[in-house]
């Protein structure tokens, strides 16, 4: 949308006016009459049009012209030019929308400052259309753990190409933002990111929400389709989307195309589509709920989001990046952590994930009645802790074992925590609870502990060095 669009029925004017812009640098479209007006709107829409208010041999003149841009594509500006100006006229191009008023014959010099102020405005419209569509939805991605490295490598992959991809993990680990760095690090970059909840279309109502609708009382009506027109349209929690939309929505990806509700032409999008899930679609689609035919169009490039139980490593880094989110946006307190709640957030349970530690932190920075470091009595389930530190109370179990049996349990216990904290680096647990590399092993060895890649106790056994 960078050409300007000159609608005039003299072929003298329209031509004179096109030289003069070509020379300035700009590029240029004409047209003689109101369909070849329409036709060039709906090829691509300009970033500026100059229209002539009388058209001989057109089906609309420039202001009924004035009236379908302003309705549809309200962000084009329209500078209006007529022999037969008078106030009347100027009057009604403005009321109706025109970017200004211009009358024949003109002066160049007036002509080219009225471009160029409707060009600047036209681009200032579409940049901050970019600001607030990227509001509070930022795409930086933080971690450093081996999970984190993996995710984001995938991701980095898919950026170079227009593939569908299949987002896979538990709720709250951050598929939206994956998706959106997909989409911030594409060169579909500058064009509308739309995120649509499946669980929220309704099948009476799908039509009108994604594809949009046309009356003659308020015109044109665009869906979320057409909205992400260029760029991408984002369906969260895809299992969620009821079976009669998903019929309707494996049509859009086959044909690139629908009508608006009410309307009789074709709309043609361009769209990359990403999705989302929580759960096994495989076995949604065996128990009837889902679609084999959208699914293996959607599935196109699967990639798997870990769970923060997945990447424990990151949690420090995420927390402080959660308190600086917090200080600049609510100006909430900019404390720090101490280590012992540093270790804390990295052994807690997270079932909620990324989300939950966010509303965790936005809690305890809300609640706290200090500005010093954070202290693991602040965080929920620590409040009952004394000054003193937490007491460790036993099982009902752990307290009928004889004590070197006791020891054990707890040493396995302790010894998987750190592990898990560390993301399975042997190295950087031996530091922390002050073992040799080798000692860690015989013990973990010696309690029966066998270390993997996944899960509890996951652990490299090449991992001499520190990642």
């Amino acid at each position: 949308m960078t050409s300007i669009l000159i609608t005039d029925d003299e072929k003298d004017i329209r031509e004179l006016i096109g030289d003069i812009l070509k020379d300035e640098g700009y590029v240029v479209r004409l047209a003689a009459n109101s369909d070849e007006c329409m036709a060039e709107i709906n090829a691509e829409p300009p970033a500026l049009m100059i229209l002539d208010i009388w058209l001989k041999d057109s089906r609309m003149d420039g202001i009924d012209i004035l009236k379908t841009v302003k309705r549809d594509n309200p962000d084009i500006p329209v500078v209006i030019i007529s022999g037969h100006g008078n106030i009347e006229i100027a009057v009604a191009a403005i009321k109706q929308g025109a970017y200004d008023f211009i009358e024949k014959p003109f002066n160049i010099d007036q002509l080219m400052v009225v471009v160029s102020r409707a060009m600047e405005a036209s681009r200032l419209r579409r940049e901050n259309a970019d600001l607030r569509r990227r509001d509070g939805a930022s795409a930086e991605m933080l971690g450093s753990s081996t999970a984190f490295r993996a995710l984001k490598a995938q991701l980095e992959k898919v950026t170079k190409s227009n593939g569908r991809v299949m987002l896979a993990g538990p709720a709250g680990s951050g598929k939206e933002m994956a998706a959106r760095f997909i989409h911030t690090h594409s060169n579909r970059a500058g064009a509308p990111f739309v995120s649509v909840s499946s669980a929220t279309v309704e099948p009476d109502r799908m039509e009108e929400v994604l594809f949009g609708r046309e009356t003659a009382e308020r015109g044109v009506e665009k869906g979320l389709l057409e909205q992400a027109h260029g760029g991408v349209v984002y369906f969260d929690e895809v299992a969620d989307m009821p079976l009669g939309t998903q019929s309707k929505i494996l049509r859009v990806l086959t044909e690139q195309q629908f009508m608006r509700v009410g309307g009789t032409d074709k709309v043609r999008v361009d769209l990359r589509v990403i999705s989302s899930t929580t759960r096994d679609l495989r076995a949604e689609i065996a128990a009837g709920r889902f679609r084999q035919e959208l699914y293996d169009r959607l599935n196109v490039v699967p990639i798997a989001v870990p769970s923060l139980e997945e990447r424990r490593e990151d949690i420090p880094e995420l927390t402080r990046h959660f308190i600086d989110l917090f200080h600049r946006s609510q100006g909430l307190p900019n404390r720090s952590l101490t280590p012992e709640a540093e270790a804390m957030l990295q052994t807690m349970s997270w079932p909620g994930n990324v989300r939950q530690l966010r509303n965790v932190i936005e809690r305890v920075l809300i609640l706290g009645d200090s500005s010093g470091a954070i202290e693991p009595r602040e965080l929920p389930g620590q409040e009952s802790a004394g000054d003193g530190g937490a007491r460790l109370v036993l099982g009902g179990t752990m307290a009928t074992l004889p004590l070197r049996e006791a020891r054990e349990v707890f040493e396995r216990e302790y010894l998987l925590t750190q592990i898990n904290r560390f993301g399975g680096n042997i190295s950087r647990t031996a530091g922390f609870v002050g073992m040799e590399r080798s000692a860690l092993h015989r013990k973990l060895k010696s309690l029966g502990v066998v270390t993997t890649t996944k899960g509890q106790g996951r652990a490299d056994e090449d991992d001499g060095e520190e990642e």
